[in-house]
């Protein structure tokens, strides 16, 4: 019957490992993710915050280590070598230990996040050139393409921007177009737009836009508390894990009585 356990403990611990070398490669991959997008609102934050791209290398040392812990998890687990039980249930501890201090440090700054978010955009309106091509400003045009709103808490942010508000005629963010329910989704306008009836009007007066009215604020705020809730949703599941692992990881070293290093692979 103790043979019968141990063998059931062994192969629990295997499964746990490998399901835990997946998830690892998840959180590697939302790390890679946010350093390299250059196609939505992460952009825009990833470029002009470090916390940010902090976070993304974080993700990336994460999730590389939660895959070589499965990795020896799963070894030590078949050839029930003690000595790498017992140097799994160490580092599982730790990396436990890094996540929840990880997640105590995001859940004090979440406000602090949403103020740094309003700064960059704002800024980023204010410093809008038509005439430069710029990555961050075309990942704005993006964001508000897609999400379909103006400016952040309104569409009257862009009236901070000199170089638009300087024009006579009127003129607009051209990503800020309100479509209606015409699908254009797979040509971006970047720059600004010159009203095409604008013969009547005089002056640039923002009431003249045909732009979206809602502001991108509570959007984008929303989008990014979705994927940070999947990433924080998968870092959980990840924790769960680790707690099993850890447990069954000290019942299998407890019945492995002695070190049998005959048991090691050799390569």
């Amino acid at each position: 019957m103790g043979s019968a356990c141990i063998k059931i403990t062994k192969y629990f611990l295997f499964l746990f490992n490998l399901l835990f070398f997946i998830l690892g490669a998840v959180i590697l991959g939302f790390g890679v993710w946010i350093l390299a997008d250059r196609s939505s609102f992460i952009s825009v934050l990833q470029t002009s915050s470090s916390s940010l791209s902090m976070g993304g290398y974080i993700f990336i040392g994460v999730g590389a280590v939660t895959m070589l812990m499965g990795f020896l998890g799963c070894i030590g687990a078949v050839n029930e070598v003690r000595c790498l039980l017992g140097l799994y249930f160490a580092f599982l501890l730790l990396i436990l230990i890094v996540q929840v201090t990880a997640g105590v440090l995001f859940y004090l700054n979440v406000g602090k996040l949403k103020q740094e978010m309003g700064s960059i955009v704002t800024e980023l309106i204010r410093n809008y050139n038509s005439s430069h091509e710029d990555s961050l400003q075309e990942a704005w045009d993006y964001v508000q393409a897609q999400v379909k709103c103006c400016g952040w808490v309104s569409y009257y942010n862009w009236t901070e921007n000199a170089d638009l508000m300087s024009r006579t005629e009127v003129t607009y963010p051209c990503s800020c177009e309100d479509k209606g329910e015409e699908d254009d989704s797979l040509f971006l306008r970047k720059g600004f737009c010159e009203a095409t009836d604008n013969s009547t009007q005089s002056g640039n007066s923002p009431e003249d836009w045909p732009v979206y009215k809602e502001g991108c604020m509570e959007k984008v705020q929303a989008w990014l508390q979705e994927n940070l809730g999947i990433i924080l949703g998968v870092c959980g599941g990840v924790a769960v894990i680790e707690l099993l692992g850890m447990l069954l990881s000290i019942c299998l070293c407890r019945h492995v009585h002695s070190e049998d290093y005959s048991k090691v692979p050799k390569y």
